[in-house]
């Protein structure tokens, strides 16, 4: 295996979703590293035609990286329900249709739990980040969240979030702070949140701090 790259300087997250955006930005930070999004360069969305979140946020790195000359930063996550065969999975977004009405793909959710007459409310998050640097060279890093789904609950976070509620917590992720859903605790390595669980592990093998 290669050794991983580390990364510095600036970076692109490849996004057009302000709330992933702030999410990376607020993750980056602490290391120093200059970002700036696909969406304020006016680089375009690519398809995503991968069949895994890792295959589909290389796509959005790659392009990303190869449009700016710049390393890109990009993400694939989405919401696995166990009693809907893993769906919205890789088609989270999708669900919430081109006006992103993420209340509608909940309602969705609901509604399809309610017609198999499913008691199974165990779901899990999957964030898949991946590094790409116009050279080719990619390091990719995954985390999962594991939870169960409850009647929609607080206006924080974004997406799926006020209907997860991650194991251990009363509270759903539209409840939580955006400190407390992906604050990483660097001595222990523990974080709440899948995106944040990723980033623990690029951090260890991509970044440096600031000395």
């Amino acid at each position: 295996m290669s050794a991983h790259r580390i990364l510095s300087g600036k970076v692109v997250i490849a996004t057009h979703n302000a709330g992933k955006l702030v999410e990376m930005r607020e993750l980056l930070a602490p290391f120093g590293v200059e970002a700036v999004s696909a969406g304020e360069l006016g680089l375009p969305e690519p398809d995503e035609t991968g069949t895994m979140f890792s295959e589909n946020a290389a796509i959005k790195a790659h392009a990303a990286a190869k449009a700016s000359g710049l390393p890109a930063f990009a993400d694939d996550s989405g919401l696995c329900v166990d009693a809907l065969d893993g769906a919205p999975g890789l088609f989270s977004a999708r669900w919430a249709g081109p006006a992103k009405d993420f209340s509608g793909a909940m309602a969705r959710i609901a509604d399809e739990l309610d017609r198999r007459g499913a008691t199974n409310r165990r779901a899990h998050f999957v964030s898949a980040l991946v590094l790409a640097w116009p050279d080719g060279h990619t390091e990719l890093f995954e985390g999962r969240v594991f939870g169960d789904l409850v009647a929609p609950r607080g206006q924080l976070g974004f997406g799926y979030d006020p209907m997860f509620r991650p194991e251990g917590m009363d509270r759903t992720f539209g409840e939580i702070s955006s400190e407390e859903k992906h604050g990483v605790d660097w001595q222990s390595g523990n974080a709440l949140s899948h995106r944040a669980r990723a980033f623990v592990e690029l951090a260890r093998a991509c970044l440096r701090r600031p000395v």
